[in-house]
């Protein structure tokens, strides 16, 4: 198999143990460095990306993450040029800036994306949200205010983040799969996704839904119960609507005090009426 020069390149200097004390080495390897952080903020490249022959449907290129660990490495602290704040981080991963050109709004008030992070044409930035390096957020998408997008995290088209939603990130290992939002999902305010969960086409998170890899999740439809395995993570099928529930604990103290756990399900599956609550996303663009 070809392998690209680029990733010849950030696997060699990642591992290469002179890479602390070799000034020589350390320039060659921030060029490269920098390479990979233009082409993940173009888009060109991805930490994951859309592979039909993986189980997952998703490929996981560790290759991209060591390039954005290579990063950290090579950065220095330094003070980051803001409105009004005072910004402290590693010179290899400033603030990005935006055009209007580029057709993303960014609206006032204290949101930030990192470099390294793609931001298609088309999505709107409500304040204040966060978008972290190495990220990949498709074009029409919405994050709301108080949402954040985690490291490598990939959210599809014309997704809803909503207020205060969390979309966790990973850069170790570096062979773990990404949290992934796919095209037309809609994430309730104050959700929560972790740990490489993956949400297919379409599905919508209530209000407060919480999946990690450790959540089984209720499907009243099918009968069936959802859970990550050692090869697959937790995957909330195509067109599913998940809401916040409890599970009544049915052993000792827990049924002797009648406590009940949290317990995420599926109570049906996407159709006209969510079809219609969703299209009132289009009156914001």
């Amino acid at each position: 198999m070809n392998v690209p020069p680029l990733q010849r390149a950030i696997e060699h200097f990642f591992s290469h143990p002179e890479l602390a004390t070799d000034f020589s080495l350390q320039a060659k390897a921030l060029e490269a460095f920098v390479e990979l952080r233009d082409a993940l903020e173009k888009g060109q490249l991805r930490s994951a990306e859309p592979d039909a022959a993986s189980p997952t449907g998703w490929r996981v290129n560790a290759w991209v993450k060591q390039g954005i660990l290579l990063g950290f490495k090579l950065g220095v602290l330094t003070e980051l040029p803001g409105v009004g704040l005072s910004l402290i981080d590693k010179n290899t991963f400033p603030l990005r800036r935006f055009k209007p050109e580029d057709g993303v709004r960014i609206v006032a008030g204290g949101s930030s994306v990192r470099a390294g992070a793609y931001v298609a044409r088309g999505v709107i930035c409500v304040p204040p949200m966060y978008v972290n390096t190495g990220a990949y957020v498709d074009e029409g998408s919405l994050v709301d205010s108080h949402a954040l997008v985690g490291s490598c995290a990939q959210i599809g088209k014309r997704v809803h983040l909503s207020a205060a939603a969390q979309i966790g990130g990973v850069l170790e290992p570096v062979n773990a799969s990404p949290v992934i939002i796919e095209d037309d999902a809609l994430i309730g305010g104050n959700s929560g996704v972790y740990e490489g969960t993956i949400v297919r086409k379409g599905a919508v998170l209530a209000a407060g839904t919480i999946l990690t890899r450790g959540t089984p999740v209720f499907d009243l439809v099918t009968g069936e119960t959802l859970r990550a395995t050692a090869e697959l993570p937790l995957i909330i099928p195509e067109n599913a609507v998940v809401v916040p529930g409890s599970r009544a604990v049915s052993r000792g103290k827990g049924a002797e005090w009648g406590l009940s756990l949290y317990a995420p399900v599926i109570v049906k599956y996407r159709d006209e009426k969510t079809e219609l609550s969703a299209a009132l996303e289009d009156l914001l663009r």
